[in-house]
């Protein structure tokens, strides 16, 4: 996908109201690249994505990256306890701007989603705590920010993100999501 492409996509992801000709001048000149550190997380009890992306203008490097795994060994609640220590360890060491995260998604199991929001919520108090920004963002908008496809595949997620940040390798998904999460905050968002 080329620079065009992507900032077309970034304006309209963005939601804005466009005008006649299809541009929406007020978000034009309240856009500017992002500048700073992201950290991405892609929440889940026993396979947390977690991902720093330092942009700065229209470049973007990962600078860190990992999956917390967990077997069904370790308890839910120790799952949490390291999950909230983890982010808290990053956010103190990398310093992120904002932090990115998956939005709530339906699901229709409760028991899913009650542990995917416990997940969420260890993740989230650690940036709340150091007042750190949140933004959430639905896997279909990452998805199109990111590949321009909101059903692509796991797959092709990870391996455009290694095409894009010139990565030696393709990230295992859960570390790919978080950065994609991260990536599509930098090139959607929007200052105030």
């Amino acid at each position: 996908m080329n620079g065009k492409s992507r900032k077309l996509w970034a304006q309209h992801l963005s939601g804005n109201k466009k005008s006649s000709q299809g541009v929406d001048t007020k978000a034009l000149l309240r856009k500017v690249p992002f500048s700073g550190r992201i950290l991405g997380i892609d929440p889940s009890l026993r396979g947390t994505g977690l991902a720093v992306l330092e942009c700065s203008g229209s470049s973007h490097k990962l600078l860190y990256s990992e999956t917390l795994k967990f077997t069904s060994k370790v308890s839910s609640i120790s799952c949490l306890g390291k999950i909230h220590e983890s982010v808290a360890h990053l956010t103190d060491l990398w310093k992120p701007r904002h932090v990115s995260c998956e939005a709530t998604i339906y699901v229709q199991n409760f028991k899913t989603a009650q542990i995917m929001g416990a997940a969420r919520g260890a993740a989230l108090s650690a940036a709340a705590i150091r007042d750190i920004p949140v933004f959430e963002y639905a896997p279909l908008r990452v998805k199109q920010a990111v590949v321009g496809f909101g059903r692509a595949s796991k797959e092709q997620m990870s391996q455009t993100l290694a095409q894009m940040l010139a990565l030696p390798e393709a990230l295992p998904f859960d570390q790919a999501d978080a950065l994609g999460l991260a990536l599509c905050h930098a090139l959607t968002w929007v200052p105030e």
